[in-house]
């Protein structure tokens, strides 16, 4: 479980860090659109950041992963600048490929195909000695 500090840094990066890859550093995509940051964890120590993101939109994710790591450092430079004087200590950017939403629309997909027969009917007379109420015991 996080503790709030952990909870606090996360959300500043994740503002920030979304404010670094749309406004400070376009360049990087090409013009295309900008990853979204779909969650931040903080270590307890403060000094790494696994940052999820949401790489559905603008072509191959895998690409566009790989520039970020390549580009690691200059984008944690321009955190650094924005967050220099929120927090004493910037933390190690390690970027993954957060693939949720698009499992997400898989399963939605599946479940969609599914064909789930129509409960049989009960007759009428059977409901008739059937309790309205349930039965806490026995004898009841």
């Amino acid at each position: 479980m996080e503790s709030k500090r952990q909870q606090k840094m996360a959300s500043l990066l994740q503002q920030e860090l979304a404010a670094v890859l749309q406004r400070d550093l376009p360049h990087l995509f090409g013009g295309g659109l900008a990853p979204g940051i779909s969650t931040v964890k903080v270590t307890p120590d403060l000094g790494q950041a696994r940052v999820y993101l949401s790489l559905l939109l603008g072509g191959d994710a895998e690409a566009r992963l790989a520039t970020i790591h390549d580009n690691a450092k200059e984008i944690r430079h321009a955190l650094a600048k924005r967050i220099r004087k929120t927090a004493r200590v910037v933390p190690e950017l390690i970027f993954f490929h957060d693939d949720s939403a698009a499992y997400a629309a898989h399963m939605d997909q599946v479940l969609g195909t599914l064909v789930i027969p129509p409960a049989p009917k009960e007759d009428a007379d059977e409901n008739e000695d059937k309790p309205t109420r349930p039965r806490l015991f026995k004898g009841e």
